[in-house]
């Protein structure tokens, strides 16, 4: 269905939203805390949150749910020193796409909720909840932080070995040996790992604290690129190692240690070494250890069960993909103190929960239906019942639901409709944080019982008169949503924002699209303040959610298998038409726009749909998929060395030249993720044929060309290049 061009009509004294806005201090989102945590206890809640003047720098802060107070725990401009991150470090930050923050960014508890670990500018502090702050003596740079759970020892990494510090003081023994090779890294996760699989941590503690798994890497076979880091006064160079597709991957190893260092033990991974370590997880009781070994087509999954004393491994069982499909990695599990395992598969096409007995060796399905759970966020043992987010209700605006795992039933709502809800639980899930948003609501924090009555608004961020949003409030649009039918009738979702607009004219679109796998974008959530400054300016704003993206199912999913830039492209011009079909859009000035695989979009869109799109705009994007890193690569596309003819009809390469409408390229020429050489070589070919297109580098900048000054130019850049073309508002 179209959407409604009347509504919103916005009073003469309205706020203009410009980009140098959008991207000020303080945010026009409000509060928006990052790592909203319930101590382990459930006492107390803490957050990082961000400056008023500052936007991009956090510090952390408690709410004491006792008393109702809150207090600053640690300010991170008074405990900063200044100090300059490693290269290690930051590629981490990168990794978490968390390279624009400043201030605190992590910490941890301690499993007596009596302490948090906090790292900043290099070094480490123990910050009590009686105010004292304690800095804990590692030596320089050290990387992943973390307390064991008894709270008396720090772990961390440095000079690529593994070290433990007491906590009360002392000085940092290495229970690592010192390795002759520089391609060798204990305690940290490798770089796909940190990247594709959603798992940064190189170590786990045992539940006593007796013991450690420790990860070990070696990347000495994998491939190296020359990674050229242009900043604005210099130009840096990098021997980075990067898992190309079809190239060697780290050979990776499991050893479990005492906190001493003594009693190593190798634990059996199998004979097969090209394999990926995705999950390492302690039992409740400490007595085993289990590991997930994936298969590097990523189509088999064991659990391995380990002894710790001798690292003699046993399958516990196995997960197998549908025909032509991957198996997704997933955190949505839970090993219990009864032996049995809550483990989130989508065995039945749809990403569900099912319970493993090992002892009976049977599953029993807990949630089944055409929907997903999409996190599994706590277990309440004592009790018998689970908390899961899923789209049961809406695939748009996720809900939390509870359900009764012990005795069976429904699941019960627990959340409101009309929003996008998630929540995180404390440790014996007793109480719940609620996060929240919906298109004319930005973020909502709430602590809830379990039955999901709101106790207290931890962040309300109301829109009142004296929220950053409130000059903007009576200019906002209103996002509308709606389906058009892909070629094969399935329902694709839109949103769309309109401007006002007036009886008679036409409109130009601003299409901005991603289109990869693992990102739904279209969502009953908070309206972005850019999306809303770009329909100020007079555009429509769409979006729209093809095949290839989660959440609605395997089959769903799947269709970009071996065949990535093809689904999608179809999916994304079925979009274009239907816009066309609307009498506000002036169906001549659509311009399309995307980063990363949505700036590798727009290059496919352009090249496949010629004369269908005004101008493209193409941040950061893929070229050539044999660029990009094994674990995702392969995932969808396969070996290249065995399906060479998927990966040349997915590239960008061979068909670049019937790009022929107007094409603006942005890249950051420090990129470690999509390295630059994807654009470098598309230039050149661009070039060698005479074919004109417009350009952008950012020096110095990643993957993510961000921050409160280089955003606005960004940005301006855009649709400066949209207006030299003609894209542009009707007069």
């Amino acid at each position: 269905m179209a959407a409604d061009a009347g509504m919103n009509a916005v009073p003469a004294t309205a706020g203009v939203l410009t980009f140098d806005r959008v991207f000020a201090s303080p945010s026009l989102s409000g509060q928006t805390p990052r790592g909203v945590r319930l101590s382990p206890d459930g006492h107390w809640l803490t957050m990082l949150r961000p400056r008023d003047e500052e936007r991009e720098r956090f510090d952390l802060w408690g709410y004491d749910r006792k008393t109702g107070q809150w207090k600053m725990l640690i300010d991170s401009k008074k405990l900063s020193t200044g100090g300059t991150l490693s290269e290690a470090e930051k590629m981490q930050r990168e990794r978490l796409r968390i390279g624009d923050l400043k201030g605190i960014v992590s910490y941890g508890w301690a499993s007596d909720s009596k302490s948090v670990l906090v790292p900043l500018d290099g070094a480490l502090y123990l910050a009590g909840l009686d105010g004292s702050v304690r800095k804990v003596e590692t030596g320089a740079d050290p990387l992943n932080p973390a307390l064991s759970p008894s709270g008396r020892l720090v772990s961390f990494v440095r000079d690529r070995r593994f070290w433990v510090v007491p906590v009360a003081g002392g000085a940092p023994v290495a229970i690592t040996p010192v390795e002759t090779s520089p391609t060798v890294h204990w305690g940290e996760a490798e770089f796909v790992a940190q990247e594709e699989m959603d798992r940064q941590q190189g170590s786990w503690w045992s539940p006593d604290s007796k013991l450690v798994a420790i990860e070990r890497f070696d990347e000495a076979h994998v491939g190296i690129v020359t990674r050229t880091s242009i900043g604005a006064t210099g130009t840096k160079t990098y021997e980075q190692r990067y898992p190309a597709a079809g190239t060697p991957n780290v050979d990776v190893s499991i050893w479990v240690v005492k906190a001493d260092g003594s009693g190593k033990v190798q634990v059996d991974l199998g004979p097969d070494k090209d394999i990926y370590v995705t999950r390492v997880d302690w039992a409740p009781d400490g007595k085993a250890l289990y590991v997930q070994r994936e298969n590097r087509e990523q189509t088999k999954l064991d659990v391995l069960k380990v002894d710790p004393e001798t690292g003699k491994s046993e399958v516990f069982f196995t997960e197998t993909a549908r025909p032509k499909m991957w198996l997704n990695v997933t955190s949505d599990y839970r090993f219990l103190k009864d032996g049995t395992l809550i483990w989130r598969s989508e065995r039945d096409g749809f990403g569900h929960l099912y319970r493993f007995d090992p002892k009976a060796g049977s599953w029993t399905q807990l949630t089944k239906g055409p929907w997903v759970v999409s996190s599994l966020d706590g277990v309440d043992e004592k009790g018998g019942k689970l908390y899961f987010t899923g789209t049961l209700d809406d695939v748009l605006a996720p809900q939390v639901y509870a359900l009764d795992y012990a005795h069976g039933g429904a699941p019960k709502r627990l959340t409101e409709l009309g929003y996008s809800n998630g929540a995180t639980l404390d440790r014996t899930a007793q109480m719940l944080l609620i996060s929240r948003s919906a298109p004319d609501q930005p973020p909502q924090v709430y602590l809830a019982d379990t039955k999901g009555q709101r106790l207290t608004w931890v962040e309300e961020n109301k829109l009142s008169a004296d929220h950053p949003y409130a000059p903007y409030l009576t200019a906002h649009r209103t996002p509308t949503f709606g389906t058009i039918k892909a070629d094969d009738g399935t329902e694709l979702h839109y949103k769309m924002i309109t401007p006002v607009m007036q009886p008679g004219k036409v409109y130009p679109v601003f299409f901005e699209h991603y289109g990869g796998p693992h990102s739904q974008t279209v969502m009953k959530n908070w309206t972005s303040p850019l999306a809303e400054a770009i329909v100020a300016k007079g555009y429509i704003y769409f979006e729209l959610d093809n095949r290839g993206s989660p959440n609605r199912g395997v089959d769903f999913e799947s269709k970009i298998w071996h065949a990535m830039g093809s689904i999608e492209v179809a999916d994304q011009l079925d979009g274009a038409k239907f816009l066309k079909t609307l009498p506000y859009v002036d169906g001549k000035k659509i311009a399309i726009y995307g980063w990363s695989y949505g700036g590798y979009m727009t290059l496919k869109m352009l090249s496949a749909n010629q004369g269908v799109y005004a101008a493209g705009i193409a941040g950061a994007p893929v070229t050539d998929w044999r660029r990009y890193d094994t674990h995702y690569t392969e995932r969808y596309m396969g070996d290249p060395n065995k399906d060479k003819a998927a990966y040349d009809a997915a590239g960008v390469l061979g068909n670049a030249d019937r790009i022929g409408d107007p094409l603006l390229l942005m890249h950051g020429l420090s990129d470690d993720n999509v390295v630059f050489e994807n654009s470098s070589s598309l230039i050149a070919k661009f070039q060698a044929e005479a074919k004109p297109f417009e350009m952008m580098l950012y020096p110095g900048y990643t993957h993510a060309v961000r921050g409160p000054k280089i955003s606005v130019h960004v940005w301006n850049t855009i649709f400066d290049f949209l207006a030299r073309h003609g894209v542009t508002p009707p007069k």
